[in-house]
């Protein structure tokens, strides 16, 4: 990028800071909750919280009219989306540019990765049953060990309350798509709960226009569930589990075949939660997150478990919580291209924090300590700070260190190297924040560098017993460099509630200069909404900028832009009636080339929810 084209980029931010800027916006600029745990793995009033966060609540979901988790998320700063079809096609989620393997996702505070592709497998998690997510922006390796090189998503499905709320939604849409969910929370004394059941089915589109002439659909099946009982006073105990099943119709590289999908993912928690007195918490964890997937007629199948047991101290000390983690971790893979075909290892991980806010001041300190049973020790921390320049302005600044561990496939596969290294990450970012009631705004510029970039080498390589190499192999060929600034916020002008976000981002190869596959160097997200003749109305402007396929940069993908709008109102007491067209314009473009996007879609759904 030319210093010209750099200064005119960077001459837009007071423009659209004018429009709507907050360094922790959420989708449709909704309430914040009071509360957020993914920074530090601690509850936080958000006021306290350095890091760039950002939080969709389950409000915000149900406006946004859409099928998938990763479409929700692509209306967050810092997110970039690439689907391979529609809302059950293989997805990426690239966080300030980084790697999809680089964000760590946890759903109930279970870790969910494949070891065969690296990264979450984002069509499995279903939508239906999240009632609030959070993004961390920025390494947190410190808290949360390997992986968290470029964020971490934090998912949460419904909490049981004393009281007994049921509830039905049922919609239809575009494409033949139609869902259904039954939601079943409450308590009464020392138990609470909360179950979900939700159905989703759709004919599809064509995905791949100039490949199979058929169109794509998929069908989901899920349930989640988390049971709570306080045991005495202090000391509870819950269970969370999350399940879902899908079948999907993809388009593989022979014309004329039905070829399918399965995907099945589980995570399984029990948490002990014992408060010994004001200052002294203890949290004991044991979880199991399980990622499957198979195809067929083409033979294929892939499952991966994480296992989890995670000890956690807190204390409080004055201002001050001092925080104790202990944690063991084990990764399993089961992979018809893998030698063995079951592979597995484990890393042990102690880390110390601290976060201290007293007056002006915000300190939040980590250092982490991993022993990788196949790559040694490595070491990371982070330092945050922030200061209050008045009741409305913070200034804050942080840096970081983080790293991500090979995953077993790309050292056991047909074309897996065995001796390949972590990829290794050295961060900074800086901010500033104003907030004024309902008004705020925020900006944060960051950049990230990455050593030991692994790369899938094309030709004669290292390949485990050399039989990949006629094709070739993965290794640590590569360095990266993101950069960029994030402009969030929102304000009222008369009855309109305005938000929005823009990112300028520079993901970048350090060794070629050329920009990083299917990352946008600008996207921006602008939203109005007010309440008219009982009604909510709702509009959203989303702009990607373009992007190349290819790390030559030889492949362009223009630059699009959406328009959405929603409207919803109550039709009786407690009923809830929500209309939606995203696309309104039917935009044709693509994230992934070769690849369609649904166009212009409707979809119309009735809540029924007593109170």
């Amino acid at each position: 990028m030319s210093t010209h084209a750099s200064r005119a980029r960077l001459a837009v931010l007071p423009l659209a800071c004018a429009a709507a800027c907050a360094s922790f916006a959420s989708l449709a600029q909704t309430t914040l909750p009071t509360v957020v745990v993914s920074a530090t793995r601690s509850e936080q009033p958000i006021t306290d919280v350095v890091a760039d966060v950002s939080i969709v609540d389950r409000d915000a979901i149900e406006r946004s009219g859409v099928s998938s988790v990763a479409e929700v998320l692509a209306r967050v700063p810092g997110v970039t989306i690439n689907q391979n079809g529609g809302p059950a096609a293989s997805t990426s989620l690239y966080l300030r540019g980084g790697e999809t393997r680089f964000t760590a996702v946890f759903i109930d505070g279970v870790r969910v990765d494949s070891q065969a592709t690296g990264g979450a497998s984002w069509n499995a998690i279903p939508l239906s049953q999240v009632e609030r997510i959070e993004v961390l922006r920025g390494p947190a390796a410190a808290v949360y060990g390997s992986d968290a090189m470029a964020g971490v998503v934090q998912i949460f499905t419904r909490a049981g309350e004393q009281g007994f709320f049921p509830s039905v939604r049922v919609g239809l849409g575009s494409h033949g798509t139609r869902e259904a969910l039954v939601s079943l929370r409450g308590g009464e004394g020392a138990f609470d709960y909360a179950l979900g059941l939700g159905t989703e089915r759709s004919d599809g589109f064509n995905a791949r226009p100039q490949g199979n002439p058929d169109d794509d659909g998929y069908r989901n099946e899920s349930f989640s569930g988390r049971l709570g009982w306080k045991l005495a006073p202090g000391q509870r105990l819950e269970l969370t589990w999350l399940d879902n099943r899908q079948k999907a119709d993809y388009d593989g590289f022979v014309p004329g075949v039905d070829d399918q999908s399965r995907s099945h993912l589980r995570t399984l928690g029990l948490n002990w939660d014992g408060r010994w007195s004001d200052a002294w918490r203890t949290r004991v964890s044991v979880s199991r997150g399980t990622d499957r997937y198979e195809t067929t007629p083409s033979p294929y199948l892939s499952e991966t478990r994480v296992d989890t047991l995670l000890l956690r101290n807190e204390w409080k000390a004055g201002p001050g919580l001092l925080t104790l983690d202990v944690e063991r971790r084990k990764d399993n893979l089961e992979n018809d291209s893998t030698v063995p075909a079951v592979s597995d290892r484990h890393l042990d991980g102690v880390a110390l924090g601290y976060g201290l806010r007293s007056g002006a001041h915000t300190l939040q300190v980590n250092a982490r300590r991993d022993d990788d049973s196949e790559f040694g020790a490595e070491t990371t921390g982070s330092l945050a700070y922030g200061y209050a320049l008045s009741p409305q302005w913070q200034l804050t600044a942080s840096t970081g260190t983080a790293f991500r561990v090979p995953t077993l496939f790309q050292r056991f596969s047909l074309y897996g190297t065995p001796d390949l290294k972590a990829e290794t990450s050295r961060s900074a970012e800086a901010g500033l924040r104003w907030q004024d009631g309902t008004r705020h705004a925020g900006l944060v510029l960051y950049r990230s560098r990455v050593k030991d970039l692994i790369n899938y080498v094309a030709g004669p390589g290292n390949c485990l017993n050399g039989v990949g190499d006629w094709a070739g192999c993965y290794g640590n060929t590569g360095r990266a460099q993101y950069h960029g600034a994030t402009l969030s916020g929102g304000l009222r002008v008369g009855m309109v509630n305005l938000g929005g976000s823009l990112d300028l981002m520079r993901p970048k190869n350090s060794d070629t200069g050329m920009l990083l596959a299917r990352r946008a160097e600008t996207q921006a997200t602008l939203t109005a909404d007010t309440v008219l003749a009982g009604w909510t109305l709702g509009s959203e402007l989303q702009h990607v900028g373009k992007r190349y396929n290819d790390a030559a940069n030889t492949q362009l993908l223009p630059a699009y832009t959406l328009l959405n709008l929603s409207a919803s109102t109550t039709i009786a007491r407690d009923w809830q009636l929500l209309a939606r067209v995203n696309n309104l314009t039917d935009k044709a473009y693509e994230s992934v080339l070769g690849y369609a996007t649904a166009g212009r879609t409707f979809y119309l759904g009735l809540t029924w929810s007593p109170r």
